[in-house]
């Protein structure tokens, strides 16, 4: 039965890859000509999903050391993207939160994701709309559930 079930998830994943080349993601130009770093982009993602953060939680979720993460938010800092201040309980530390720009910025790239899982749906049935609905709902509460299951081992987003 674990096997089967594995063999299922490398098959999903396989269609996925496969549904990625079909596709073929529209990127816009700007992101091609950006200067935005993977790491400054890791960096962007985790201040919009957790939301104003410590220096030391950012390198933790990244897995860098804080030396490093602070350099990538001195970039950040300096392209606008991200603003620095005090904690108001420690005011020895500071927490990074995303500027306007920097939320703009997140915010076009998911808009991005958007328009490419729209593409996707476009010219289903509407009975196939609804199972593709029913899936979603399936990996929402997988998602969900592992979010507010401490048991399940897993970082709550993950």
């Amino acid at each position: 039965m674990k096997q089967d079930s594995e063999n299922l998830v490398r098959h999903i994943l396989k269609l996925a890859e496969d549904i990625y080349r079909a596709v073929k993601p529209n990127i816009p130009p700007e992101w091609l000509t950006s200067d935005l770093t993977v790491a400054q982009l890791r960096v962007l993602l985790v201040l919009y999903t957790e939301g104003p953060s410590r220096m030391s939680s950012i390198a933790s979720s990244l897995g860098i050391a804080v030396s490093t993460a602070t350099g990538i938010v001195d970039n950040l800092v300096r392209k606008g993207l991200v603003m620095r201040g005090a904690d108001p309980e420690d005011r020895r530390l500071v927490i990074c939160t995303l500027s306007s720009q920097g939320r703009e910025t997140i915010n076009r790239l998911w808009a991005l994701g958007q328009f490419q899982m729209e593409k996707l749906l476009q010219g289903l049935s509407l009975e196939q709309l609804k199972k593709a609905e029913k899936v979603a709902d399936f990996l929402l509460s997988n998602v969900t559930s592992k979010s507010t299951n401490p048991a399940s081992g897993r970082k709550e987003g993950v």
